[in-house]
């Protein structure tokens, strides 16, 4: 991949939005927080998520040929960083702590690696995808101020991030004779409920107790999937209207 939309547009959001988290401040660690077991558990698996270097992307996004596009991800990976660091206090505000590893994690990321630019990008979507309803609903599931605070900060991003790797994807199918484009993004959306249903599986308590089932999670996580194929075959992806 050579070309990726106007990345320098998407380094000065990034910059702008780190601006904006300076001059906001953290959320008020002081408070303590109080959730279910069942929550802290998937906030615990999530945290591990969030958390890792984005080597293997970084080193795909220098040798894809795009001198802006570098920079505009490693911004996103120090924000996806940041997610974890806000996780980190929340869990520690509830008498949590973070966990090492999961198995869910480790499988994802070693699959990550096996992959180019393009099939990468794929898959980080899907757990974009998912990331974006997980969060929605710790936001709106609870009635602990604190979870709701650090939830909508991350949303906030998240819903981001999906329009910016929608853009870099739009450019790279581009490069794919026409009649392959369609069928990869149908193949795409086979794979969004596999992760969904599986995550689905794995936060099946947390997901009750924050007021949304596990077909329900699947469920809309495939209706934003529309949006995000919509956005990446179109020639302006970047009107990205996905719900929260």
């Amino acid at each position: 991949m050579h070309r990726g939309g106007d990345c320098a547009k998407w380094t000065r959001r990034f910059e702008e939005e780190r601006e904006r988290r300076h001059a906001q401040g953290d959320p008020d660690w002081a408070r303590s927080a109080t959730l279910h077991p069942a929550v802290w558990a998937g906030i615990q698996r999530f945290q591990v998520g969030e958390n890792g270097d984005g080597a293997g992307l970084l080193a795909k996004a220098d040798e894809a040929g795009d001198t802006d596009y570098g920079p505009a991800v490693r911004l996103f990976v120090t924000e996806e960083r940041n997610h974890a660091r806000l996780l980190a206090p929340l869990l520690a505000a509830g008498g949590r702590p973070t966990l090492a590893t999961h198995w869910s994690d480790t499988a994802f990321v070693r699959l990550r690696r096996l992959m180019g630019l393009r099939r990468e990008l794929l898959v980080l979507t899907v757990a974009e995808v998912v990331a974006l309803r997980y969060y929605r609903a710790l936001r709106e599931g609870t009635n602990d101020p604190l979870t709701s605070d650090v939830a909508g900060r991350i949303l906030s991003d998240e819903q981001r991030h999906v329009p910016f790797h929608c853009e870099r994807l739009h450019a790279s199918l581009t490069e794919l004779p026409r009649p392959i484009r369609r069928p990869l993004m149908a193949l795409w959306q086979l794979l969004l409920p596999t992760v969904s249903l599986a995550v689905a599986a794995d936060h099946g308590p947390a997901l009750r107790r924050l007021d949304i089932g596990r077909l329900r999670f699947v469920a809309d996580a495939a209706t934003s999937s529309r949006a995000v194929v919509s956005a990446i075959l179109s020639p302006r992806p970047d009107a990205w209207t996905g719900a929260a």
